[in-house]
């Protein structure tokens, strides 16, 4: 690993790291709020600021993280290495976290989706897209949400949301989605229904 072209991780760990837990764990509570996580570090490469604060502060030697073929380069994976301490798999099954775009068919196949006795073991999914407000308007059902949410994701594939309505399906199995925009954030938990 080289250490030359290490992008700085962050500033104050302990104190960052609560402050963007915080943040991320408000995503979570209100699915379909943007959370912006001030102070995000840049991050190395391709990883929006969003997405590389939400892996320096969970990620770790015991999450094993996959990386879509564009995020896949030297300097993320030395990176997360280095900052979080975090192995990076080849293999989509063996993934606690993973950072994907959502320009795939069927980006959410292959992950791990937990089991009705541990479906924690459900593995996180990191989405990079262009925008959190600017793309087609979807309407967003479940816990954490007063009724209903507007919610306009731009830059996903025309595969992507009937994924997501199989992965639905699946509850109380099922990936969670994390959507990363510069240094915003929405999360999208797996009991979440989203339609047209």
């Amino acid at each position: 690993m080289s250490m030359t072209h290490l992008a700085p991780g962050l500033a104050d760990p302990s104190h960052d790291a609560q402050r963007l837990f915080r943040g991320v764990l408000d995503a979570f509570s209100h699915p379909g709020r943007i959370v912006d996580l001030r102070d995000a570090p840049a991050g190395p490469g391709p990883l929006s600021p969003a997405a590389t604060a939400f892996l320096l502060t969970f990620a770790d030697r015991e999450t094993p993280v996959w990386l879509d073929a564009g995020l896949d380069t030297h300097s993320v994976r030395d990176f997360l290495r280095f900052h979080a301490g975090a192995p990076i798999v080849d293999q989509r099954e063996a993934a606690s976290f993973a950072v994907i775009t959502g320009g795939d068919d069927d980006p959410l196949a292959g992950f791990a989706i937990g089991t009705d006795v541990y479906p924690d073991r459900a593995a996180t999914l990191v989405v990079e897209v262009p925008a959190l407000d600017t793309g087609p308007a979807l309407l967003w059902r479940g816990p954490g949400i007063d009724g209903e949410v507007c919610v306009a994701l731009d830059g996903l594939g025309g595969g992507f949301w009937p994924a997501w309505a199989a992965n639905h399906a699946l509850f109380p199995c099922g990936v969670d989605l994390v959507f990363a925009s510069g240094s915003r954030l929405l999360a999208l938990p797996r009991s979440v229904a989203v339609e047209a």
